[in-house]
């Protein structure tokens, strides 16, 4: 399991998990002290869902991005190649805000799933660029992700020029999590607010890759908003982080 650098001493728990910590919900309720955990519906869109008490009790959300400013409740994406990414608004005091987490597959970042929520978060939370810090996860790499032509142009309409892509031995082959980089930074986000995770799906074993095993199961990202600025002691010792 993975800490994201730029989101630990705040106010939030925050964390991607691999195949075998997974995205069970008995179990991170056991080992996080969190009742209420809410994981949407995913079927590849670029729809945020805003989290309140009263709609933690809907069932079957179709959406790829949740943010919330509700107070412990545990929110997250599950993935299997696809680029799971976590957002947090804080503000000048070092107090965090607002906390999302999305997922972007080709089909969402060819729809600026990312930008979309950190466009929701300016104008539901009145967020600023400066004040967005984004955590990227595991995910299928460019050095494994070859793609259609078709799916390419799709993304790069998008995302424009960029180092999130190579041609080789007449493939052509995609890099989604630097893609969503690019993304954000197109609007403003700054760089030093970004934390990219080095690891490719398909290469570690540690991962679940759905191309190179077609396995059901998953991983996730998830992010908290505690109500103070102690981290979830509990949850980090019991997982062992590394």
């Amino acid at each position: 399991m993975i800490i994201p650098d730029n989101m630990i001493g705040y106010n939030i728990l925050a964390f991607f998990t691999n195949k075998k910590e997974g995205i069970d919900i008995k179990t991170l309720r056991i080992n996080c002290s969190y009742k209420k955990i809410f994981i949407p519906k995913q079927k590849h869109t670029n729809n945020i869902f805003i989290l309140t008490k009263k709609s933690l009790e809907l069932d079957n959300i179709i959406a790829d991005g949740v943010l919330t400013n509700e107070i412990g409740i545990l929110i997250g994406v599950n993935v299997a190649d696809c680029v799971p990414i976590l957002l947090m608004d804080r503000h000048f005091s070092g107090i965090v805000k607002v906390v999302g987490a999305v997922h972007a597959g080709w089909r969402g970042t060819s729809q600026a799933i990312l930008k979309n929520a950190i466009f929701t978060m300016i104008k539901v939370f009145n967020s600023q660029l400066k004040n967005i810090f984004i955590a990227i996860g595991p995910s299928i790499r460019g050095c494994c992700y070859d793609v259609t032509k078709d799916v390419f142009e799709m993304v790069k309409a998008e995302t424009g020029k960029g180092n999130y892509y190579i041609i080789k031995d007449g493939k052509i082959f995609l890099d989604l999590a630097l893609a969503n980089v690019i993304q954000a930074l197109s609007i403003g986000v700054p760089e030093k607010n970004i934390w990219l995770s080095k690891e490719c799906t398909f290469c570690n074993p540690q991962y679940i890759s759905y191309r190179r095993t077609k396995s059901n199961k998953r991983q996730g990202g998830f992010i908290v908003l505690n109500g103070n600025n102690n981290k979830n002691k509990k949850c980090y010792r019991d997982y062992k982080f590394r």
